[in-house]
C-alpha cells in the first residue's frame, strides 16, 4: 500500500539514526546555511581540501581509469593557468561540450578556480537549439569533445565569438597523456594544458562564494533553453544538504552517475555529494539497464544518482538472483513515483532514498532528510502551495488580488518567497527572469518563485510531488518545453498551426511529447517523413513527439486562445473520426498510423517506450 502521510511517529522511529549521524548533521547544516557572498569557500576550495585530507584516493572512477583527488587538483591548476594564458579572467565564460568523462570536471575545477563561469552544454542538443544555448552566454571558449565534433561542426559558423582561439578540442582519451590531432579550427587544449605548472592555479584575484559557477539550460515557457546561473553557493548547499546531511558520505563510498553532468541533478547534487565525504564519483556516458549492476559491483559503489524513469527501466528488467548481490545502500535523485518506491526499495535491498525536489534556477529544495517513503522530504526555505488555474502555471486571486493557500493534502501549485537568504538568481534573459516572479502574492511588496511545479502537503511538513505544469513536461529523465517544439514545427513550413503537449502512457515514466496540427493547405499530402527528418534535425531525440494528431481545425476561444487542457485531455485517443493519428514506435524510422489493436497494445504496456 502506497503511503501517503508522515506523521511525528513516523519521524520518532528515524530519531536513533539522526542522532548516531548528529556530527555529520551538523557539519552539512553549517556549509547548507553558508551565507556570506564574500566567503571564500569556493568549488575549487572544495577540491584542494579533498587533495590535501584524502589526496591518494580515487576522486573520478572512468571505465579502467581511477584519477585521485591529488591528480584532480593539479590538473584543475593546469587547466587554470592555461585559460589565464588564453587571456580569461575572472568573470569571463566558457562553454562545455562534452559527454561524461573526467575531462568534463577536470575543465570544471580548472574554471572554477580562476572565476570562469562554465556553460554546461546538453550534448543532446543540435541545430538551432543548439546555437542558441552557446549565444545566451557569448563564452569566450567553448571546449568541445571529440565525440561532439561533428554535432559542434554543424553549428559553428553560427557561434559568436571574439576569441583568437575559440574552439577548443579535448581528444576521446585519456588526455593527461594522449593529446590526439585536432580536427581544422581548432585549438589542442590537452596539449596546451600540458605545459603548464600543477602545483598551485596562479589565480591572484580568487572567486567568492556569491559569483557564478555553472550555467545550466533548462526548457521554459519561453520556448528555446533558458540558461540559469548557479553559483559556487549551490555547490556548497549540495556539499553539505545532501552530501552530509542526507547521504553521510564518506571517503570509502562511491556513488555511481550515469546521468548527464549537464543537469542539476547529476552536477550539483551528485557531485557535491562527493565532494562532501572526499568520496569517489564513478561516471557512464550513457544509462544501460543491462550493464547497470555489473558496473556497480566493478566500481564497488554504495551510493547511485537517479531520475525516476532509470529506476523504472531497473525494475523492468526481468527479476533475478543476482538483484540484491550488489554494494549499494543509498540513492540520491528525484521523481521516483509512489507507485514502484516500495518495489524498487525491496526488490534491490536500498535503505536509504534521499528524494530531493529542486530546480537549477530555483531559490528552493525538498530533501527527505528523515528517509520517510514517498516524498521529497521538507525545506527550511520559505514557501507555500497555492490554488492554481487547472492546466496552467498561474496561480488564482482573489478579489482583492491575493492568492490562497491549499489545505493539507490538496494539490497546489509550488511558489518560494525571494528573500536575503532565500536569493533567486534568475536567467541570463532579464524577461524570462520577470516571468518566473509573482509579486504581491500575500501582502503589497512580497515577491515569490514560481516552480510551475504541483506539490501537496502530506504531513510533518513533507511534500509529495504531484505534477509539472504550463509550458514545460518531463520525458526520459529531460524537460521538454512545449514552446520550443512549437517552434520548431513552425519553422518547418509542413505545419499552419501546431499545438504540442505531454501525454501519459501507461508503463511508462513523464509524459510523452503529442502535437496536434493543421498540414499546411498548399500541400497535397502531408508529409510526415519529412517532418521527422526535420526534427531529428533540430531536436534532441526525447522532445521529438511520439504521438501526432493531424486535424482539420484546432479549436480556440472567443480570445483566439488554443483549448489545449481539452486538446490534452483528449490525448492519443481515436474518438474523433475525422483526426488521422499516427505514433513514432521505438526503432521505427516513421511514424505510423494508429489503429485500435495498435492503440490497445500500447495501452496495455505492450510496447516499451
Amino acid at each position: 500500500m502506497t503511503q501517503d502521510t508522515v506523521t511525528a511517529r513516523d519521524l520518532a522511529r528515524s530519531l536513533p539514526n539522526i542522532a548516531k549521524r548528529f556530527p555529520t548533521i551538523a557539519k552539512g547544516l553549517y556549509y547548507y546555511k553558508a551565507k556570506k557572498p564574500k566567503k571564500s569557500l569556493t568549488l575549487g576550495r572544495l577540491i584542494e581540501s579533498n587533495a590535501k585530507s584524502y589526496g591518494n584516493r580515487p576522486a573520478i572512477l572512468y571505465q579502467d581509469r581511477s584519477l585521485t583527488w591529488r591528480e584532480l587538483d593539479a590538473w584543475a591548476n593546469q587547466i587554470a593557468r592555461y585559460l589565464a594564458s588564453e587571456g580569461l579572467k575572472k568573470g569571463d565564460a566558457i562553454a562545455i561540450f562534452l559527454e561524461n568523462r573526467p575531462e568534463l570536471l577536470a575543465v570544471l575545477a580548472g574554471a572554477a578556480k580562476a572565476g570562469i563561469a562554465c556553460a554546461m552544454l546538453n550534448t543532446s542538443q543540435k541545430g538551432k537549439v543548439l546555437t542558441h544555448s552557446i549565444n545566451l552566454i557569448q563564452p569566450k571558449l567553448v571546449v568541445v569533445g571529440e565525440e561532439m565534433v561533428s554535432v559542434f561542426d554543424e553549428v559553428k559558423a553560427s557561434i559568436d565569438t571574439h576569441h583568437a582561439r575559440p574552439f577548443q578540442f579535448l581528444a576521446d582519451a585519456n588526455t593527461l597523456s594522449i593529446f590526439g590531432e585536432a580536427p581544422e579550427g581548432y585549438a589542442n587544449m590537452a596539449a596546451g594544458v600540458s605545459g603548464h605548472r600543477s602545483d598551485t592555479s596562479g589565480v591572484t584575484n580568487p572567486p567568492t562564494m556569491a559569483d557564478t559557477a555553472v550555467y545550466l539550460f533548462t526548457s521554459g515557457t519561453t520556448g528555446l533553453p533558458k540558461a540559469a546561473p548557479g553559483s559556487h553557493r549551490k555547490f556548497i548547499k549540495a556539499y553539505g544538504g545532501f552530501g552530509l546531511m542526507s547521504l553521510a558520505m564518506e571517503p570509502e563510498d562511491v556513488l555511481y552517475c550515469t546521468l548527464p553532468l549537464y543537469h542539476g541533478t547529476a552536477l550539483l547534487v551528485c557531485w557535491g555529494s562527493v565532494l562532501a565525504g572526499g568520496s569517489a564519483l564513478a561516471l557512464r556516458r550513457k544509462f544501460s539497464a543491462r550493464e547497470f549492476w555489473k558496473d556497480v559491483n566493478y566500481y564497488r559503489a554504495t551510493t547511485f544518482g537517479y531520475v525516476g524513469e532509470l529506476c523504472r527501466y531497473l525494475l523492468n528488467q526481468p527479476a533475478s538472483e543476482k538483484d540484491r548481490q550488489h554494494t549499494l545502500t543509498k540513492m540520491i535523485g528525484n521523481g521516483l513515483r509512489p507507485s514502484i518506491w516500495n518495489e524498487f526499495k525491496s526488490r534491490f535491498g536500498i535503505e536509504t532514498v534521499a528524494e530531493l525536489y529542486a530546480s537549477s534556477e530555483g531559490n528552493i529544495g525538498f530533501s527527505n532528510f528523515f528517509n520517510m517513503n514517498n516524498t521529497v522530504g521538507f525545506s527550511t526555505a520559505p514557501y507555500k502551495l497555492v490554488a492554481f488555474h487547472d492546466g496552467t502555471r498561474d496561480p488564482i486571486r482573489d478579489s482583492k488580488g491575493f492568492m490562497k493557500e491549499v489545505d493539507k493534502g490538496e494539490p497546489g501549485l509550488l511558489i518560494g518567497e525571494i528573500t536575503k537568504a532565500w536569493s533567486f538568481e534568475g536567467y541570463t534573459e532579464k524577461e524570462a527572469t520577470e516571468k518566473s516572479i509573482l509579486r504581491d502574492a500575500f501582502k503589497k511588496g512580497d515577491e515569490w518563485f514560481n516552480t510551475g511545479d504541483v506539490l501537496r502537503n502530506i504531513g510533518c511538513g513533507h511534500l509529495q510531488f504531484v505534477d509539472r505544469m504550463g509550458d514545460t513536461f518531463r520525458w526520459k529523465g529531460e524537460n521538454v518545453s512545449t514552446t520550443e517544439v512549437e517552434n520548431i514545427i513552425d519553422g518547418s513550413g509542413l505545419a499552419e498551426e501546431a499545438i504540442v503537449y505531454g501525454v501519459e502512457i501507461p508503463g511508462t515514466n513523464g509524459k510523452a511529447g503529442m502535437v496536434t496540427l493543421v498540414p499546411q493547405s498548399n500541400s497535397n499530402e502531408f508529409d510526415t517523413d519529412k517532418l521527422l527528418k526535420y526534427l531529428q534535425d533540430n531536436l534532441p531525440p526525447y522532445a521529438i513527439p511520439v504521438f501526432i494528431r493531424v486535424t482539420d481545425s484546432i479549436e480556440k476561444t472567443g480570445t483566439f486562445k488554443y483549448r489545449k487542457v481539452d486538446i490534452q485531455k483528449l490525448g492519443y485517443s481515436l474518438d474523433r473520426k475525422d483526426d488521422a493519428v499516427l505514433v513514432l514506435l521505438p526503432k521505427d524510422n516513421g511514424y505510423t498510423e494508429l489503429t485500435p489493436a495498435l492503440k490497445q497494445r500500447i495501452d496495455n504496456g505492450e510496447i516499451g517506450f
